[in-house]
């Protein structure tokens, strides 16, 4: 968009919704839990919920 100078404006409409921090939440809880797991000795659950948190519900806090 053109202001009255002939300059090129970017409008970054950047929102927070309730869904952003659902999000963010369950990637919160998610990393925890992981994280938690982990020291308890999981193998297999830990890695998951920490890949799920990392790479799924974080990003998509970020992106949504």
């Amino acid at each position: 968009m053109k202001n009255k100078t002939g300059k090129i404006e970017a409008h970054a409409s950047l929102r927070f919704t309730k869904v952003n921090a659902l999000l963010g939440l369950g990637g919160a809880l998610s990393l925890t839990t992981g994280y938690w797991l982990l020291a308890q000795g999981s193998i297999t659950a830990a890695p998951l919920l920490l890949v799920l948190g990392y790479v799924v519900l974080l990003p998509m806090a970020i992106i949504r």
